[in-house]
């Protein structure tokens, strides 16, 4: 390699190239460091103290040994580096720094427990989440369906289903989840419910996101359409309700059908039978009718958003991992999804970090 072969500028790209190979492996410290500080509840002493902590503050509240101070201070220099946390001097007076928060790390424990963060770090980093990615290269030279299975000889639903413990914290990551978007949704996003008098969440699980929706319009009627062994039992309001039934064979007709972060657990066979299903249950366009979609939307182009799509990408080899034909899509691959399943346009609004709002129209 030229590299190595002593041209001019060779020792300067090795070094850099060297330091991108190490960052990219480290890369699982940093996740790692800020999963100690959510199992610790850092941001939570903060919060509750009141006013920026000193370390010594924090190792008397955390209850640490004497020794082991000089390494919580380390931990958190990195999480400080990472944007969790923010120093400053304690006083003009004193040597040493005190911590303040950031909106991410008041985002991990916020004070509305339901927007909290906390717990999707939890699940995504839970081992059984973690293991499947050291299987990897086993995966892409064997036949199994995906790398879950390689890992755990199951598929992520069967342990979903049946390990109590992991199906708490998956269950609770996507009900955080659903509630911080819904409440940008209904403030920001109004728009999207002007004109409707129902709404479907097919897959909506417990009901978080369509509740919300059923309190910000009261004159909405919002159902939640998910298996019936999901939706049993479950109590619904006056405008709220849960149906059970199976997502492939029919939807319950409405105004409008939501589908958050649905599609992009299926392969794109599935995901045109699913839209299918959607369009036989609206009206036309000129009556309203429209499939709202909240996923996300992979582009590449957009230099600006380089921290996004980085995420983005890392969504798409999660689903890989977890379902194989599962994916993130761009905006052509969603485009040809849309055509398949019949659709006559779409309108894609970029405005949930992350994920966009989609508008489909029969």
């Amino acid at each position: 390699m030229d590299m190595i072969n002593g041209e001019k500028g060779s020792s300067c790209e090795l070094l850099q190239a060297q330091a991108q190979v190490y960052n990219c492996t480290f890369n699982f410290i940093n996740s790692m460091a800020l999963k100690c500080a959510v199992q610790l509840g850092i941001p939570d002493l903060i919060i509750n103290h009141g006013l920026p902590m000193t370390l010594s503050q924090l190792v008397t509240a955390l209850n640490i040994l004497p020794n082991k101070a000089g390494s919580l201070q380390r931990l958190m220099r990195i999480l400080c580096y990472s944007g969790f946390f923010a120093r400053q001097k304690a006083s003009e007076d004193e040597q040493e720094e005190e911590y303040l928060l950031t909106p991410a790390s008041k985002l991990l424990f916020a004070k509305d427990e339901t927007l909290r963060a906390s717990p999707f770090v939890m699940f995504i980093l839970d081992p059984i989440m973690t293991t499947p990615f050291h299987f990897m290269s086993t995966w892409f030279q064997n036949d199994d369906h995906t790398v879950f299975e390689t890992a755990h000889g199951k598929t992520f639903w069967d342990i979903a289903g049946h390990e109590p413990k992991f199906k708490n914290v998956f269950q609770e990551a996507m009900s955080t989840d659903s509630q911080l978007i819904s409440s940008v949704v209904i403030k920001d996003c109004k728009g999207v419910f002007k004109g409707l008098n129902s709404l479907v969440d097919v897959g909506g699980g417990k009901g978080t996101m369509a509740k919300a929706i059923a309190s910000a319009f009261p004159h909405m009627k919002c159902t939640v359409f998910d298996l019936p062994h999901v939706v049993n039992n479950l109590q619904g309001t006056e405008n709220f309700e849960f149906l059970g039934g199976d997502m492939f064979e029919a939807i319950p007709y409405a105004d409008a059908i939501l589908l958050k972060w649905i599609i992009h657990d299926w392969g794109n066979e599935e995901s045109v039978k699913i839209l299918k299903r959607c369009k036989e249950a609206i009206p036309s366009r000129e009556k309203g009718g429209k499939v709202i979609i909240i996923d996300i939307v992979i582009d590449e182009l957009k230099e600006d958003k380089e921290t996004i799509l980085e995420t983005q990408l890392c969504f798409d080899m999660l689903m890989m991992g977890l379902f194989n034909t599962a994916k993130e899509r761009s905006v052509e691959e969603w485009k040809k999804l849309f055509l398949e399943a019949g659709f006559t346009n779409y309108k894609i609004t970029p405005i949930l970090g992350l994920r966009s709002i989609i508008e489909l129209y029969p």
